[in-house]
């Protein structure tokens, strides 16, 4: 006995299977987002990246940060004009935890957050631009 004994039931049993499948991918995209993704602030410089996954897997929760030292709207904090490295040592934005004591400080490991202007090309697939840096890599 054929399962679809119509060529068009194969075709609507193919449909629904592409469907599903691509909603289970993403729900699972959407699970991946429910730890609030990857946030790149491209001011004061550009670019540091910050990841609120490996945070969330050091135990910190939601609350942690977004009480008093982050809004939870991206890119809030780069509106302020305190948002800077000399806030940071002071220990606001970041530098709550990354004083030495919670977390490293924020004046070391710097290429941990800070990836640059060519890391924040590589991350959107451009190529990374060659000027001052005495030539391409070609």
């Amino acid at each position: 006995m054929k399962l679809f004994k119509h060529p068009f039931m194969k075709i609507i049993a193919l449909l629904l299977g592409v469907c599903l499948f691509a909603f289970a991918g993403q729900a699972m995209g959407e699970d991946e987002e429910e730890d609030g993704g990857t946030i790149v602030f491209t001011k004061p410089v550009k670019a540091v990246i910050f990841e609120h996954k490996i945070h969330m897997e050091m135990g910190m929760e939601c609350d942690s940060c977004h009480d008093d030292i982050f809004e939870m709207a991206t890119g809030t904090a780069e509106e302020n004009d305190d948002f800077t490295m000399k806030s940071l040592y002071a220990g606001k934005y970041c530098g709550a935890c990354h004083d030495g004591d919670t977390a490293f400080a924020s004046n070391t490991r710097c290429t941990a957050c800070h990836i640059g202007v060519r890391g924040y090309q590589r991350m959107n697939g451009e190529s990374p631009d060659a000027e001052g840096h005495g030539g391409g890599h070609e």
